[in-house]
């Protein structure tokens, strides 16, 4: 049960409709929205008080609320929000006058795609703005605490801008016999170097200068401030102080033999199970490959690979004989490698590699060869014969991608796409051949929708909708889920491609066929079930609809009364016609009707007066988190108040928790359902 971010909208039009249009426009294209709307200057200064709004849609020419005086409101705020001017059509003139003002786009009433576009852009540009803010306040954070660290550390460690020490801890003061930092502040640190390495080092420093990469190490001898000297081993690392890029430099004594110094390095980057990379050092790799990326580099990759049936073959080998088959893995993974290749094992049971310079058909036979190569693999583990296959997942890195996070959750989600497919199989997203790779994708999921429909590859599951007032009966909400090749799917994954190419419909006919027959088979039950069966809102353009349906109910011998369809207020809105037609021809044959997400419209009750409805469902964003926000208790008081005038039956649905239940109770609320009631499972189980 996951729920997109509510963005909060304010709306300025003169015609309540016009600004109904505008929320249903956003919700049809799957931008979760609480809207209100203001109809006067003092309302809004309010609403911008109570309702923190992300967004601010105006009519500049609304007569009830001037748009400067809008803008001068925002701008006092001192809150950061976008505003958008909601305009029939644009000219030179307008745009000039309306972007003057400080106004962040323009959005066409009569064009939905540009409405949405530009309030998703606006969206992500806050989001983007919000995000800085907080990486900002952390750098901030962690500089503080990092410096505290450096004062602490045992490390001689310093900070170098253009040669010159600009910090430097009290070790680093120790080391070079110096008492405070104002000693060594405006030194340079060729100061610090014996003369018989001054000309290399200087050297050195003009490379530094002309922006190469510095070594990771550099072996030399150190003078102290009285001249005496010392053999030393300097580490260098980008960083910044105080907003300017400089050189971390760490002296360390060299008093381990080089080689031991080196083979204890190479320990501490290597797992000791596979001898691959371990996460930390695999990490820093991929770090270094964004960076080279930015810094104009290309054609580097990473995969992501993981084993099949983790789970089952651990239990089958336990822990000794799980160790060798991840050694096998790790070794036919280097077998497939280069030189500019590296491999880690980045978890448990997952490992990583990263690929260097190679085009994208390339980077595909690669991971096509390694996976062979670990189905090839037979492992003796706990005396049986054990073979393993893998899935992997990938991305190229490039410009639009050169970000570790987004990196790694490309290839993370290319890896899930190839072990919901069934595994053995890898996935490798590019970049810039998104277009043909999704389109690749919405043909095999619309081929695996088309399959459920003809082999009765869907599921039902099923979820008490219980009465808080002692209603006789059963009740319980069905919900569908989809057969793939490596498990059930929601929803969520396939519902999108089934409406883009028309599949909706006969996935209502699938669901309301299969409903009724679960119904025939209660009817000899004492106690009578009635089922919440959801419609698509394509489902409202299908004439024969409600007729078969009652062909169906009438073969089955099941009373109309059984079911109660459903369907979401802002879908309704939008099909308000077709919608009271639909509704019309249901109830004849003795079914009822919900709306769903009630009270998330600007005026939801009006609707009410054109379509007739036995069941409310509220909105989730008013009942999540139900006991920490106040003004969502009130709205929900408020609905089952209404509801009751007009006689309708309210259902909270989303109900995580027991304190939820009381105020629910209290409010009037007449049933509830979610996970903490009870889950929803393939049989029904009701809870009284």
């Amino acid at each position: 049960m996951m729920q997109d971010p509510v963005t909060r909208i304010v709306i300025i039009e003169d015609a309540a409709e016009d600004a109904e249009q505008i929320v249903s426009v956003l919700r049809n294209g799957g931008i979760a929205v609480r809207p209100q709307r203001v109809t006067s200057e003092d309302e809004f200064a309010a609403t911008l008080e109570s309702l923190n709004p992300d967004l601010v849609l105006a009519n500049p020419a609304a007569r009830e609320v001037d748009y400067t005086t809008v803008v001068r409101a925002i701008e006092a705020s001192g809150k950061d929000m976008a505003l958008l001017a909601l305009l029939d059509k644009i000219d030179e003139d307008t745009i000039s006058r309306v972007f003057s003002t400080g106004t962040r786009g323009i959005v066409l009433r009569k064009r939905p795609d540009v409405i949405q576009a530009v309030v998703r852009r606006e969206l992500d540009a806050l989001n983007m703005r919000r995000s800085v803010r907080r990486l900002e306040a952390s750098l901030r954070e962690s500089e503080r605490r990092c410096d505290s660290l450096l004062d602490s550390s045992r490390d001689p460690i310093a900070y170098v801008h253009e040669g010159t020490h600009v910090r430097a801890n009290r070790a680093y003061l120790e080391m070079f016999g110096f008492d405070d930092f104002e000693d060594v502040e405006g030194l340079t640190l060729l100061d610090l170097i014996a003369p018989a390495h001054t000309a290399d080092f200087k050297d050195l420093l003009k490379r530094l200068s002309r922006g190469e990469k510095p070594p990771p190490r550099l072996e030399l001898a150190a003078q102290r401030a009285d001249g005496s000297t010392f053999d030393a081993v300097m580490e260098f690392s980008p960083a910044s102080y105080e907003g300017e890029p400089c050189l971390q430099i760490v002296f360390r004594r060299q008093e381990v033999d080089p080689e031991l110094a080196r083979q204890l390095e190479e320990m501490k980057s290597r797992d000791p199970l596979t001898s691959l990379y371990n996460r930390a050092h695999f990490l820093v790799l991929v770090d270094e490959a964004v960076k080279a990326t930015v810094d104009g580099g290309k054609d580097q990759s990473l995969l992501l690979i993981e084993p099949d049936n983790f789970q089952s073959v651990n239990e089958a080998v336990g822990i000794a004989g799980i160790d060798a088959l991840l050694k096998s893995m790790a070794a036919a993974i280097a077998a497939i490698l280069r030189e500019d290749d590296h491999a880690g094992r980045i978890g448990e049971h997952a490992f990583g590699v990263l690929l260097g310079p190679r085009p994208h058909d390339e980077v595909q036979r690669v991971a096509e060869a390694i996976r062979a190569n670990i189905e090839a693999q037979i492992v003796e583990a706990a005396g049986r014969s054990v073979s393993l296959t893998a899935s992997i997942g990938g991305s190229l890195l490039g410009e639009k991608n050169a970000n570790t996070q987004t990196l790694l959750a490309q290839a993370s989600h290319a890896l899930h796409s190839a072990q919901s497919q069934g595994g053995n199989r890898c996935d490798i997203h590019d970049p810039a051949a998104t277009d043909k790779a999704e389109a690749a994708k919405e043909r095999q999921w619309l081929e695996l929708i088309d399959g459920a429909l003809a082999n009765n590859g869907f599921v039902l599951y099923y979820q008490p909708v219980i009465s808080l007032h002692g209603n006789e009966g059963e009740y319980y909400e069905v919900l569908l889920r989809m057969q793939g090749p490596s498990g059930e799917v929601l929803p969520a994954y396939f519902f999108p491609i089934a409406e883009r190419h028309g599949r909706l419909p006969a996935i209502d006919h699938w669901v309301i066929g299969r409903a009724i027959e679960v119904l025939a088979e209660r009817q000899n039950r004492p106690v009578a079930t009635t089922l919440f069966v959801k419609l698509s809102a394509d489902s409202l353009q299908d004439g024969d609809l409600a007729k078969w349906t009652g062909e169906r109910l009438q073969a089955a011998g099941v009373p109309g009364s059984a079911i109660v369809f459903e369907m979401p207020e802002s879908k309704v809105v939008t099909s308000l016609k077709p919608a009271r037609e639909l509704i019309g021809q249901l109830r004849q044959l003795g079914c009822a009707f919900a709306l769903e997400q009630f009270g998330s419209g600007l005026n939801s009750f009006q609707l009410l007066k054109h379509i007739d409805v036995d069941y409310l469902k509220i909105d989730r964003s008013f009942t999540r988190d139900l006991p920490l926000h106040d003004e969502n208790q009130l709205k929900v008081r408020e609905i089952c108040s209404q509801a009751d005038a007009a006689g309708k039956h309210t259902i909270a649905e989303w109900v995580e928790d027991a304190a939820s239940m009381t105020i629910l109770f209290s409010a009037g609320v007449h049933f509830v359902q979610g996970n903490f009631l009870r889950e929803p499972e393939k049989v029904m189980a009701y809870v009284a």
